[in-house]
């Protein structure tokens, strides 16, 4: 009978009608007020649809009926209300109470592990495997049980008592199951072995790894306990131990990680040997011994060949040059041995790229080894050009030019090359094979691959040329030239990744966000991805001039967010249920990290800054800011210093080491710096202040009016330009509210400051007759009318609060903004008239048609080869920004004082 009155509801959420759903609720509910199952599925509806207060309140009503959780439809509604909700303890409280009916179902006793194992609750998460342990004789419980004992110990602090009575429980727990025979899987021992670990007995590991006959089949069948046990003997001193399983290993399969372990142990037995030269000769002969042996199998090749340049590299640095030279080879040598055998392959530069640096840096990091470099440019100077000429046979061919190509980049950054010609010579020959070769129509992959290292050298040349902020025009024009290059390549391979985002890269820093969107939409990205890589156009938006788009993308990246909506919580359920126990800690730390994660924290704050934008009366824009949720997003130093940063700056594809900052091209073409703690702070310091301001409290404006004036005036803070203006400007908008609201004095400075800055940020009367216009409209005029907008916005709610709280100052506020955006609209008109009349010709004439030394041959290579090319970036930048100037046009014709 219930589950037919309920049937309708179930049905509607089936169909995500949570609006129906929720009627039918109602329905129930107006016949019958105590039909319990119909106010937990109420409870959860309101959860799903946002209503947080009222679905607290009727779940607590709930909570507060025990009686009512003895019904399986009241225990699903509001267990996944409560997991909607995020409120894992209320969760297992609903889980609780209903065995206070039913003590003796396994189903809710795994409800209840499961909750908290979710959530991190591990006291929690103890409990419930001691009761499923006791009650129910099964054997995965007693490993759910040594899991609970083992994270409960790790997280509370290893070194506290009671965290070692734990772990040492767990480690008795195995023990006894492995002397039982009941540690009968790989997973199963990985926890064991976890828990070792934790409490330190390698000795213990190691016998359990090599000795125990019982779990000979699962070690051996095991690649990475394999490398564990050799991981453990080189950290316990037995060497000679951790050579020979080493060798045993890697007879048996290729490991790359079995490599590095032999070397280090090999290293510290030649270390270990001290002043005995035969000993130490020895040990090195038996490595290269064994290397070359693998290296002459077809299928060991390239890792053992790969091997011995890192363990020449080893020697060399361990002061072993000697050894080295006698019995390895030297590193230079080894390197471009493998570099011909291995070149045709397009992971030969990425193999070899970290080697070659080692060799050049080898003896101190910040000191180049002149003589390695220079043996390193003329064993490429003598195979370029035959691969150059040899490019045209076949694919393995071109790969090998590219490889050598990467590596010639690389040697100019290790050199620390600044003159700009260099960067960009030879470049046609680039482009004419990326773009217009036989290989180019063919769609061959190192074709994309070329066109990527012709357009890092744009970009590296130009920042040389022209990074001093007095050349942006100049500078601007050079990245205009790499957007050709980047259209024209895509034109061939429009899903390669890396062209997409380097493009994604430039287009932002011309200003083109339309451009860079849609090339970001177009990239394969996956949920998980928003958390990595929306920081390459997240927030873009918002600075210029497209809120609403930006917006939108904001809420996708926020739903991801939503832990009720992750696909993690299953994934740790499965975890258990399935018996993969080594995946526990690692689905933890990640679902930790994502929860923590610089990028939502940034995601949030630009989504509710969005949310400004949206139009609305203005008693909708009071409840806005007065519902808003300022408490969640205050944050402390030592708050701040807890986020984990999971954005990808790696995926660049970078030819250089990270840590040549002015050859890194990932910190070159940013446009503006990451957002990280200075913005994080700033924009919940924001919406604080907008939230205090409508409910009129002065006090708490004052302490965040300090917070945020200190931030702004910092010498070391890390905002770009334009957030630093908008972040001055709301400091205006508080100081004038401060001033309206004591009604003792007049409201005109604060007011006319605050007025004078937005009307700066505005175009000029003469922004048409500036030299480098379009250099200025760049990287400039539309990023400082964005300011202007947003300040513009927030001064609207702050008159909108005073004309609520009736202060005199409102209507001397009005009339003042009205005037302002008379002013505004006029000046974004000229505008958008400039970009829509002259914008295309003064491409042509500034950054195309230039007297550029350094660039005239690329713009005259594309405008002859690739015309298409050049117009589709022309019309790009034009359709971006004339979107971004028509975005702001509609938000100062909509928000009218």
């Amino acid at each position: 009978m219930e589950a037919r009155k309920l049937r309708p509801v179930y049905d509607a959420l089936e169909r995500s009608d949570s609006a129906q759903a929720l009627r039918e609720c109602e329905r129930l509910l107006h016949k019958q007020p105590n039909f319990y199952s119909a106010r937990a599925l109420k409870t959860f509806i309101l959860a799903r649809t946002g209503r947080i207060v009222e679905a607290l309140a009727l779940g607590q009503s709930l909570l507060d009926t025990p009686k009512a959780l003895e019904n399986q439809h009241v225990q699903q509604g509001l267990s996944l209300a409560y997991r909607v909700l995020n409120r894992p303890e209320d969760e297992i409280t609903v889980y609780n109470t209903a065995l206070s009916f039913t003590p003796e179902s396994e189903t809710l006793h795994c409800k209840v592990y499961m909750a908290a194992a979710r959530s991190g609750l591990f006291k929690e998460q103890h409990m419930a495997a001691v009761n499923l342990n006791k009650k129910f004789k099964d054997k995965k419980y007693v490993w759910w049980l040594v899991i609970s004992l083992l994270l409960h110990g790790k997280h509370s602090g290893v070194d506290l008592p009671s965290s070692q009575v734990q772990l040492k429980l767990a480690e008795r727990m195995g023990e006894k199951a492995l002397a039982e025979g009941q540690l009968t899987t790989g997973e199963e021992l990985r926890i064991y072995l976890e828990v070792l670990e934790t409490l330190g007995k390698h000795e213990q590991m190691i016998n359990i790894l090599g000795a125990n006959d019982s779990l000979v089949a699962i070690v051996e069948n095991d690649p990475d306990l394999i490398t564990q046990n050799i991981s453990l003997l080189l950290k316990t001193g037995a060497f000679d131990k951790a050579i020979d399983a080493a060798v045993k290993a890697y007879d048996t399969r290729d490991n790359w990680a079995d490599f590095e372990l032999y070397m280090d142990a090999t290293v510290k037995s030649i270390d270990q040997a001290a002043v005995d030269e035969a000993a130490k000769r020895a040990a090195a002969s038996t490595i290269c011994s064994n290397l070359r042996r693998w290296a002459s199998a077809r299928d060991r090749a390239r890792g053992a060949k790969l091997a011995l340049v890192s363990l020449s590299i080893r020697l060399y640095k361990a002061g072993y040059g000697e050894l080295a030279n006698d019995l390895v080879g030297s590193p230079g040598e080894l390197i471009w041995s493998y570099v011909d055998e291995f070149q045709h392959k397009a992971i030969c530069y990425s193999d070899i790229m970290q080697f070659i640096n080692a060799h050049v840096r080898s003896t101190d990091e910040n000191v180049l080894d002149t003589a390695a470099l220079k043996y390193h440019e003329e064993s490429l100077n003598a195979r370029l050009n035959d691969a150059r000429d040899s490019s045209c046979q076949d694919e393995s061919a071109t790969q090998s030019w590219v490889n050598l190509e990467k590596i010639r980049y690389l040697l100019q950054a290790l050199r620390r090359e600044t003159d700009p010609k260099a960067w960009v010579a030879d470049i046609e020959l680039l482009l004419e094979f990326a773009l217009v070769s036989n290989a180019a129509r063919k769609r061959r992959p190192s074709c994309s691959d070329m066109a990527v290292i012709a357009s890092q050298r744009i970009i590296q040349s130009a920042v040389l040329a022209y990074g001093d902020p007095s050349k942006r025009g100049k500078l601007a024009s050079a990245l205009f030239k790499t957007a050709c290059v980047l259209e024209a390549a895509i034109q061939h391979n429009s899903e390669s990744f890396l062209l997409r985002l380097y493009s994604i890269r430039v287009y932002i820093y011309l200003s083109c966000y339309e451009r860079a969107k849609t090339n970001y939409d177009v990239l394969s990205i996956k949920n998980i991805q928003h958390d990595t890589l929306g920081h390459l156009v997240i927030g873009q938006g918002m600075a210029l001039g497209c809120f609403v788009p930006d917006l939108d993308l904001c809420y996708d990246s926020v739903a991801f967010y939503d832990q009720s909506r992750s696909k993690i919580p299953r994934e740790i359920e499965k975890v258990y249920y399935e018996g993969t126990y080594s995946n526990v800690s690692d689905f933890l730390e990640f679902q930790d990290n994502l929860l923590r994660s610089v990028q939502r924290e940034c995601t949030h704050r630009h989504a509710l800054r969005g949310e400004a934008f949206e139009h609305g009366c203005d008693k909708g824009i009071l409840a806005k800011w007065r519902e808003a949720d300022v408490t969640s997003i205050k944050h402390t130093e030592e708050t701040l210093n807890t986020l984990h940063d999971n954005r990808d700056v790696s995926v660049m594809g970078l030819l250089t080491p990270a840590d040549l900052p002015q050859w890194n091209l990932e910190l070159l073409t940013r446009a503006t710096p990451m957002p990280g703690s200075d913005w994080i702070q700033a924009f919940s310091l924001i919406p604080q202040l907008m939230n205090y301001m409508v409910c009129a409290d002065l006090d708490a404006i004052e302490i965040t009016l300090d917070k945020l004036a200190t931030i702004a005036s910092s010498s070391e803070c890390t905002l770009s330009v334009q957030d630093s203006l908008l972040v001055r400007g709301i400091v205006d908008i508080a100081l004038v509210y401060i001033r309206a609201s004591s009604e003792k004095e007049s409201v005109d400075e604060k007011l006319d400051n605050l007025v004078d800055s937005i009307c700066k940020l505005l175009p000029s009367d003469q922004f048409d007759t500036e030299p480098d216009v379009l250099g200025t409209l760049s990287s400039h005029t539309i990023r400082n009318a964005s300011v202007a907008t947003e300040l513009f916005t927030y001064a609207l709610s702050l008159k909108h609060a005073l004309s609520a709280q009736r202060l005199s100052a409102a209507n001397t506020v009005g009339l003042a903004l009205s005037q302002l955006r008379k002013s505004a609209l006029k000046s974004i008109n000229m505008l958008r008239a400039w970009i829509d009349k002259c914008a295309r010709s003064q491409i042509d004439e500034q950054w195309l048609c230039s007297d550029d030394e350094l660039y005239s041959p690329i713009s005259q290579f594309m405008l002859s080869r690739q015309k298409q090319s050049v117009d589709i970036a022309a019309k790009a930048c034009v359709t971006s920004w004339l979107r971004s100037v028509k975005n702001l046009l509609v938000q100062w014709e909509q928000c009218s004082p």
